[in-house]
């Protein structure tokens, strides 16, 4: 299409089509552009995608981004954003900025490393903690700790990833980290996969589950679990009925909010759908997204 493309590093992480699903489509297993934007809302909402692609695949014609249109981070929420320029270091993952009531934050994941972006995150208060949701996801968990000094949390199965975290989160029981906010461990797609719970209406799940607009619902990424899809079934039949939340925020796959009941309900279902999956080698293609 005229004016936009998509370049060969694309890596069909599906991260730039969730800013932009109207104008970025999939096709061959890449993303490529559907049609040029029709007006300026459409314009940046394919530099959003842009900002957000790990590759940088995304392009103008010009080859270069208006860095005046970069949204990052953006607010999903009034106490959550998306900071969005994924890193290719942590497979094009989503990370998420939480507002605190007391003005501090806290970063899940981590967007790709630069001072610049640390600063403009730090805009929004003072970061307190780096939240690893497990170790696809650590590859900048120290250096924005240490450039916010703020702790870096991991779970002790996924510790090798960053054997420097501050604070190791251990066993499987639910562990309060800071008011209003749980860990909880849901090993399957790693052995030390961690969800966090912030104030029961944002789940930052990492790639234990996400929302899927293929489907219309809560999926796992049954072709990427790593670790075990029998535990993981296990883990979410144990969490369904201590989870409460609205809004699913996930490392990869899309974001979506529901009313707290029918999340609860849809997890019920995703548990039982779970349970009865069985292994099957790791297939990167074959995630509904």
């Amino acid at each position: 299409m005229d004016g936009w493309y998509v370049d060969d590093r694309c890596t069909n992480c599906d991260a730039a089509r969730q800013f932009a699903p109207e104008l970025i489509g999939e096709a061959d297993g890449k993303s490529r552009i559907l049609r040029p934007p029709g007006d300026e809302t459409e314009r940046r909402r394919l530099h959003a995608a842009a900002f957000a692609c790990p590759t940088r695949s995304v392009r103008p014609l010009s080859g270069r981004l208006d860095p005046a249109l970069d949204p990052f981070p953006m607010r999903l929420d009034d106490g959550v954003l998306i900071c969005g320029h994924n890193s290719p270091r942590t497979a094009g993952a989503h990370s998420y900025l939480l507002l605190r009531p007391s003005g501090t934050v806290m970063m899940v994941d981590t967007p790709r490393w630069s001072r610049e972006l640390g600063s403009r995150y730090a805009d929004f208060g003072p970061v307190t903690d780096v939240l690893l949701t497990h170790r696809d996801h650590a590859a900048h968990g120290r250096r924005y700790a240490d450039r916010f000094g703020a702790r870096l949390w991991i779970h002790e199965g996924d510790l090798d990833a960053a054997p420097d975290a501050d604070q190791v989160i251990r066993g499987l029981d639910p562990l309060p980290i800071g008011p209003g906010i749980t860990a909880h461990p849901l090993p399957g797609h790693t052995r030390g996969s961690v969800l966090y719970l912030a104030d029961d209406r944002y789940c930052f799940s990492g790639d234990s589950f996400y929302w899927s607009r293929t489907t219309g619902d809560l999926e796992v990424a049954h072709s990427v679990t790593w670790y075990s899809i029998e535990q993981l079934a296990a883990s979410l039949a144990e969490a369904a009925g201590r989870l409460r939340f609205e809004w699913l925020l996930p490392g990869h796959g899309s974001r979506h909010r529901l009313a707290a009941d029918e999340m609860t309900r849809r997890l019920h279902a995703l548990a039982e759908r779970t349970r009865l999956l069985r292994p099957r080698p790791v297939d990167f293609t074959a995630v509904r997204w």
